[in-house]
């Protein structure tokens, strides 16, 4: 793994508090000729009522073509859902390739939607077919949670004990009636929010999320960020699943794909520094498992500023790069807010705050990236259809805050 820093400004004045933002540019590993490890992927799939007809039958053509992409070596299970939960394929090595299709073509629609007790046994698979290797989970769902556990911050905390114990949840939200904040809020960790209106979507959701399983080289990456003594706070700006550690913060990443590159931005409050010269503001200690020796990697890197006269620091210039990020960062909160007071029925209030940030960043001298998300928004803004706009704008800030340069 590559990290890469750069600082708004690296000059601060002398005895005067300050702020800096720092961007990360993480970058995995380019893949090798040699044959890959074997990997494991655990599918829990809604088979509730709602779910009958073209929704079920894209799910399952997208399930049928995943099966055969994978290695008879790659581990693959799952399990389908309504008001009751069953084991379809048990998680195990690809042995049999007709019999797993088979399987997923007997599955028809039932009843109520108990994603909870799905996504448990989901969970315990992926475990039990993977032990100590890690595994991927694929949600795909068309509904809300109307039995079992209905909280999401119960279900919320499910997904992250199981981040924990090497099980990245993915999600596809089927139609427009799913609940998109739940379903954002089962994956993190790097992992990602899909949105797929139609059948076709659902298949390049599931294809996509393929891929990159597939061209997996490291798991379980993770980043502390430790500030030095007397840095008071910092603000990590991309919405990330995060827990305290001795001394810092860890902020979790999952798992990268060969040569994938994401962003990160943090912003930290600096002290009046007394002395000049060199001063450390952090430290940071990036952690992942790198596949092909399945070995934990580590490696650490301070953060400084120079410290300079009063005068020096009067003429410094905020690097571009780092300037647009947090624009962009600023602008895909802004999104998520308007998210969720769509999802609120609040479709004036919604559509009010994508127009005040498309104006805002059309009004300045913005990258083509930032322009480009202005037209976004304004598009959105006169979406007649809200539950289309509320399901764009969250799948999108989820991609694009998780997983920044996918």
């Amino acid at each position: 793994m590559e990290l890469k820093t750069t600082l708004d400004v690296d000059l601060v004045a002398v005895e005067t508090a300050d702020e800096v933002a720092v961007l990360l540019d993480l970058t995995a590993p380019s893949g090798t000729t040699s044959a890959r490890p074997p990997h494991a992927l655990q599918v829990v799939l809604d088979r509730s009522g709602s779910m009958a007809g073209d929704r079920l039958d894209a799910a399952k053509q997208a399930l049928e073509a995943l099966v055969v992409r994978l290695d008879p070596s790659d581990s693959f299970g799952l399990v389908a859902f309504d008001d009751e939960v069953q084991i379809t394929v048990p998680a195990a090595p690809l042995g049999d390739k007709p019999a797993t299709l088979a399987a997923i073509r007997t599955l028809q629609p039932g009843g109520m939607t108990n994603l909870s007790g799905g996504f448990l046994r989901g969970l315990q698979e992926a475990r039990r077919g993977a032990p100590g290797r890690g595994a991927t989970l694929l949600l795909l769902s068309d509904g809300h949670a109307n039995v079992g556990i209905l909280e999401h911050d119960k279900l919320q905390a499910l997904a992250a004990t199981g981040r924990r114990e090497g099980v990245t949840t993915s999600t596809v939200g089927l139609g427009l009636d799913y609940d998109e904040a739940l379903l954002a809020a089962l994956a993190g960790g790097g992992a990602a929010t899909h949105f797929a209106l139609d059948g076709d979507a659902a298949g390049a959701a599931v294809a996509e999320e393929v891929d990159h399983l597939l061209e997996q080289v490291v798991q379980a990456v993770s980043l502390v960020i430790r500030p030095a003594d007397g840095v008071p706070a910092f603000t990590l700006w991309n919405d990330l699943p995060t827990c305290g550690v001795d001394d810092g913060v860890m902020v979790e990443l999952g798992d990268f794909y060969a040569g994938e590159h994401r962003r990160m931005l943090l912003g930290f409050q600096v002290p009046d520094m007394p002395a000049l010269g060199a001063a450390s503001i952090c430290e940071l200690e990036l952690r992942w498992v790198d596949l092909a020796s399945m070995t934990e990697k580590v490696a650490t890197l301070p953060i400084n500023v120079n410290v300079v006269p009063g005068d020096a620091a009067a003429g410094r210039v905020a690097e571009a790069t780092v300037r647009d990020e947090l624009a962009f960062l600023k602008l895909q909160r802004a999104k998520r807010d308007a998210a969720e007071r769509l999802g609120r029925g609040d479709v004036a209030g919604g559509a009010r705050l994508m127009r005040e940030a498309a104006v805002e960043v059309a009004g300045a001298a913005a990258s083509p990236e930032l322009l480009a998300e202005a037209a976004m928004l304004e598009s959105l803004s006169d979406e007649y259809d809200i539950r289309v706009a509320a399901k764009t704008l969250r799948a999108d800030v989820h991609r694009k805050t998780h997983r920044h340069g996918r």
